[in-house]
């Protein structure tokens, strides 16, 4: 080993190394194991969560848009999701919905594209109607960022308002 990193903000370890043979230098990446999180598919079978897997499905819904570090990012975020709330079983189903849920608001054709391979799509309505379906909930979240963005106007401390002047004294005099 020739040098040693952290990487990924810490979740990862990078190392350089080199061959002991031919001297060529190499970079690999280490990722600490916790507890190891099974996937019950469709057909009832369980299989280990599997990284490379998920990403080699998401890469081929991916646009251009969408490269290897969001990727990679995306499932680090589903990953650490799952482990967070303490699940050690996962139905594949639920998976294909917390990546549907990220796509949503990071890359609306990546999204579409898993969309119609994760529920077999094959009428033009029912896509249609998930089009719509997308187009609304990114209004929504726009409208939301815009509401949580507007600033209110705060009075400064210690001024006061003036109380309002009655109509007599804005004509200048008051009782005769």
């Amino acid at each position: 080993m020739v040098d040693s990193r952290d990487a990924d903000e810490g979740s990862s370890i990078r190392r350089r190394r080199e061959c002991g043979r031919c001297g060529e230098r190499f970079t690999t990446f280490e990722r600490a194991e916790s507890a190891r999180i099974q996937v019950q598919k469709r057909d009832g079978t369980r299989q280990e969560f599997d990284r490379r897997k998920l990403a080699s499905a998401i890469g081929k819904a991916a646009s251009k848009t969408l490269d290897r570090s969001r990727i990679e990012k995306l499932i680090d975020d589903l990953e650490t999701s799952l482990r967070q709330k303490g699940i050690a079983e996962v139905a594949s189903e639920r998976i294909g919905e917390l990546v549907l849920e990220r796509l949503a608001d990071i890359d609306p054709m990546s999204y579409i594209r898993f969309r119609i391979v994760y529920d077999r799509l094959e009428d033009l309505n029912a896509l249609a109607d998930e089009l719509q379906s997308l187009m609304r909930r990114r209004e929504e979240a726009r409208d939301r960022r815009i509401v949580e963005q507007t600033t209110l106007p705060i009075p400064l401390e210690g001024a006061r308002r003036r109380p309002a002047k009655s109509a007599a004294a804005k004509r200048g005099g008051a009782h005769r």
